[in-house]
């Protein structure tokens, strides 16, 4: 176990680079600013030093919003800010006080989207959590298809992926025309409910044809949860706390 001077001390911090790959990002990306106190709590917690992408995005930013507003990375918020992203402290119900033997049961949800897709850091054992991939890379969680989907990526790939502008090609069967707009609306704690829903034929069909309406983010997780019991008897886990 590491203590923070460790973590965050370290020869060739990943935050000057990363924040440069930000700034170059052909798509809008929106750094949050962020709560020192709550990034280093939060990066001891994880145990992550300030050379990987993770503890520079925890400990310098309060998350990132990416394609206007489309994709939330999870950092570490001031509290009561008023874009309303909670951080990942939160998101993944870590304890109240550092705790050495705490870990992200099934692993550590790291993003959402507005229509409650869900990016996931797999935990060492994902077969056991009847998750696809390799322990440490991200996966996601499909609200169209209600399954989780390996990326083939690690932590840091994937973050420097999502602000390369591959997001088009990766929800372009997902976006309708004016959704930013709509984004734009939402606050940090809302998402996107769809009717009929993103997982249904006439959806699938023509997505620019569905309606659309703000809800808690927290609400279209459950509804995705509760429908990928019901529709395949299979619980996919833990998709954050929001």
């Amino acid at each position: 176990m590491r203590e923070l001077s460790q973590l965050i001390d370290v020869e060739e911090p990943a935050w000057p680079e990363l924040r440069e790959t930000l700034d170059a990002s052909p798509v809008s990306v929106e750094v949050l600013p962020s709560d020192s106190e709550l990034g280093r709590a939060s990066v001891l917690q994880l145990q992550a030093t300030a050379r990987s992408y993770l503890g520079a995005v925890v400990l310098h930013c309060g998350g990132l919003l990416v394609d206007d507003g489309w994709l939330r990375v999870f950092g570490s918020p001031v509290s009561g800010a008023a874009h309303g992203v909670p951080g990942l402290a939160h998101v993944n119900q870590f304890p109240g006080t550092f705790d050495p033997a705490w870990r992200p049961e099934t692993g550590l949800v790291v993003a959402h989207d507005v229509l409650g897709g869900t990016f996931a850091l797999n935990a060492a054992a994902p077969a056991g959590a009847d998750r696809p991939g390799a322990p440490g890379e991200v996966v996601y969680f499909a609200p169209d298809s209600l399954r989780w989907e390996a990326l083939g990526l690690g932590h840091s790939t994937w973050l420097a992926w999502l602000v390369s502008g591959a997001l088009d090609e990766f929800y372009a069967d997902l976006r309708w025309p004016g959704w930013k707009a709509e984004v734009r609306a939402l606050n940090g704690a809302e998402g996107l409910s769809l009717f009929p829903p993103l997982w249904s034929a006439e959806a699938r069909q023509d997505i620019s044809a569905t309606s659309r309406r703000a809800v808690p983010m927290r609400e279209l997780l459950g509804v995705a949860r509760d429908s990928c019991r019901q529709f395949d008897g299979v619980d996919p886990g833990f998709l954050g706390a929001v």
